[in-house]
């Protein structure tokens, strides 16, 4: 009782901290502020925890798990039979995306390993643009450091979620996200728009999960979805409230994950983070201005797509900006897919599974 009890007053700690930085950041007129303030509020409280603690700030895998499964639904409320004739457009973009794994994967080993002293192993699963369970997975057999792989993919996930939406404020000088009052809505939602969602989520979950899809907790419910929207079944909207609300306990979910490594190993993580990340923002770019010259998708659109960084939280950043949140979730799942299968094919002609021989 005593431990259950400890748990709930660290989650509603937490959550209060994660609120109190969204509505801070929304003040100050962040990009995505219920997102990147809840992340970087509660990061700053975990530090701390951990530090007066010893141990990590609870933060329930399945909270995390369920708020994915919400943007999943609201996400598929996107998909119009429309959508199907971008199929020529995705034969170009995803042949492109195989060279940008493969540039960023090599930009990245070189980043990790001359620069930042990492043992061949974990330099080569540290320079994965994806797949972060995979890649520390993969890297732990092939005897690289667990830990710096960890934190690592963590900090590449963190550092495009902040990067991309400033980039954007810097170059167009409009905030993203509800800070510029852009929302799903398709028009005034009510309760059985809430409703609907409370029911599909759930659902689509356990049918991500059951069916073992890659990222399952955002797939499963983004399938049904568009499964129902795009056949009529349904005519669901957006609440705004409740994607504000989806935001805030993801970044919560991340923000806590900081609780796992020392100031010092983080700092350390963050700065060769950054260069990997701008690095590999910029091979982003170039590819995102190459294919805006042959196929009508714009550059942001393309950019997003391509940007390193977790399903979820693309996708998250794409219905901000108002583009199709089902191309760039489309982009970023064949990215992870190949990221994997390229590293699983060298992981095997490497010789038992090491790429130090």
């Amino acid at each position: 009782m005593t431990d259950l009890r400890s748990k709930a007053l660290q989650l509603t700690l937490v959550l209060a901290t994660a609120l109190a930085g969204a509505f801070a950041a929304l003040a100050m007129g962040w990009p995505i502020p219920f997102l990147l303030g809840s992340l970087v509020a509660t990061a700053v409280l975990a530090l701390t925890f951990a530090a007066r603690t010893g141990r990590p700030v609870f933060f329930p895998t399945l909270l995390r798990q369920v708020f994915i499964a919400v943007i999943g639904t609201m996400i598929g409320t996107t998909f119009t039979p429309e959508v199907l004739s971008l199929a020529p457009t995705l034969a170009v973009t995803l042949c492109a995306m195989m060279g940008f794994v493969v540039l960023a994967q090599a930009s990245n080993y070189v980043i990790f390993h001359y620069l930042g002293g990492y043992d061949r192993p974990t330099s080569f699963y540290a320079a994965m643009p994806g797949g972060l369970i995979e890649a520390v997975e993969m890297g732990t057999k092939a005897g690289g450091d667990v830990e710096t792989l960890s934190i690592q993919h963590f900090v590449r996930i963190v550092l495009v979620i902040l990067i991309v939406p400033l980039l954007f404020l810097v170059v167009t000088g409009e905030a993203v996200g509800s800070a510029a009052s852009q929302t799903l809505e398709k028009g005034a939602s009510d309760w059985r728009d809430w409703l609907m969602v409370a029911l599909i989520a759930p659902v689509g979950l356990w049918i991500g999960k059951a069916s073992r899809l890659p990222a399952a907790p955002l797939l499963g419910p983004l399938v049904l979805t568009a499964i129902l929207q795009s056949s009529g079944v349904i005519d669901l909207g957006g609440p705004p409230a409740l994607l504000n609300l989806a935001q805030l306990i993801v970044g919560a979910s991340l923000g806590a994950q900081f609780a796992k490594t020392t100031p010092r190993r983080l700092l350390w993580a963050l700065a060769l983070g950054f260069v990997s990340v701008m690095v590999t923002l910029a091979i982003a770019s170039g590819f995102a201005l190459m294919l805006g010259q042959f196929i009508s998708v714009s550059f942001q659109t393309l950019l997003i797509s391509f940007a390193p960084g977790g399903v979820t939280e693309m996708s998250l950043i794409a219905l901000s900006l108002g583009v199709s949140p089902v191309l760039v979730s489309t982009h970023h799942l064949f990215r992870i897919l190949f990221t994997v299968g390229l590293a699983g094919l060298l992981f095997k002609r490497l010789g038992n599974g090491s790429p130090e021989t």
